[in-house]
């Protein structure tokens, strides 16, 4: 079994979840079987009771559990199907090792965060593999931002599972933000650097730097990333805005060939190239549809999109199933 980490820094709503699924993307089309995870540090059992405007959609799985939306993107850029197995929330964690200790099961110690709770995290990786055991690939995207105290745990969780299972099995990506400073002129490196230098404080190392920019990321730049975060310059790999839809995403990242930079890390170099012209039909019909539809979408939480985020996708996957543009509105 390998091991994908997909850690982010800088700031919230970077993409990591549309970059682990990208990757998730890419390594099917290689013939391998991956399978995605979602840890959120937050305290909530699950987001079933969050506010929309909170979280976003609560996406609903096939066993009922109610997840993050980035599930949802799992499942639509992967062939995987998922359960409540895959996305662990630090609500049921601490509820986990709660009932374990009045049950008595760790036999009067005393329960602390390392390594009762680290341990707990661990296991929901163990198991769920255990579940799927034709899988080949693991991807765990953790929530929030590096740095951030609800999700220090998950982090040395990170590093001790990466000691037990061999570092040659593991991949750390860490997306960051590249900010253009409009009145310098300028992209700038620094908060990169930083949020590099706090993963690296607490035990990780990144193998791959992927580094969301508005613009193409010069060789300047990478360079100077490579050498303060200390990672290789061709594992520093730009993931730009796309220009119509987020399945470009994919493709995006292809361009720095971010599928062979993980292979080669986990020892999978011998898997073919990606076969992507079904992928990059599919892009087309999305972008370039010979037909046009409008649909009316309504609902209480209409004035946030991602409330309903699988609503919209859903229509987006059956226009282009018809060659057809699906207009929607609220």
């Amino acid at each position: 079994m390998k091991y994908i980490f997909v850690t982010g820094g800088v700031v919230s709503s970077l993409g990591k979840g549309l970059a682990a699924a990208s990757i998730g993307t890419l390594l099917e089309h290689r013939g391998l079987t991956t399978l995605m995870q979602k840890f959120d540090p937050y305290l909530n059992v699950d987001p079933g009771t969050m506010s929309p405007y909170q979280h976003g959609e609560v996406y609903v799985l096939d066993d009922g559990a109610e997840t993050d939306l980035d599930l949802g993107h799992y499942e639509r850029f992967t062939s995987g199907v998922l359960s409540r197995m895959n996305n662990l929330t630090s609500g049921q964690v601490f509820d986990a090792v709660i009932k374990k200790e009045r049950r008595g099961e760790y036999l009067g110690k005393t329960v602390q965060f390392i390594p009762h709770v680290t341990d707990e995290i661990k296991a929901r990786m163990h198991q769920v593999t255990l579940d799927n055991p034709k899988t080949d690939v693991l991807i765990t995207e953790i929530g929030g931002t590096v740095g951030d105290m609800e999700g220090l745990l998950f982090i040395e969780a990170l590093r001790q599972f990466a000691l037990e299972v061999g570092k040659e099995n593991v991949c750390f990506i860490h997306v960051t933000l590249l900010p253009f400073i409009k009145a310098a002129g300028e992209v700038k490196t620094k908060p990169t650097q930083q949020s590099v230098a706090k993963l690296r404080e607490l035990g990780i190392q990144p193998d791959i730097v992927i580094c969301r920019t508005e613009a193409d990321l010069d060789e300047d730049n990478r360079k100077k990333i490579a050498m303060f975060c200390n990672v290789e310059r061709k594992n520093v790999v730009a993931f730009r805005d796309v220009a119509h839809t987020i399945y470009e995403c994919p493709l995006d990242l292809r361009r720095d060939k971010i599928d062979r930079l993980v292979v080669d890390k986990i020892g999978l170099g011998h898997t073919p190239s990606p076969a992507l012209e079904e992928w990059e039909k599919f892009v087309q019909r999305v972008i370039h549809p010979k037909h046009k539809v409008t649909i009316a979408v309504a609902g209480k939480y209409i004035e946030l999109q991602d409330a309903y985020k699988s609503i919209y996708e859903s229509l987006i996957h059956a226009g282009a199933h018809h060659d057809t543009k699906v207009q929607s509105f609220a």
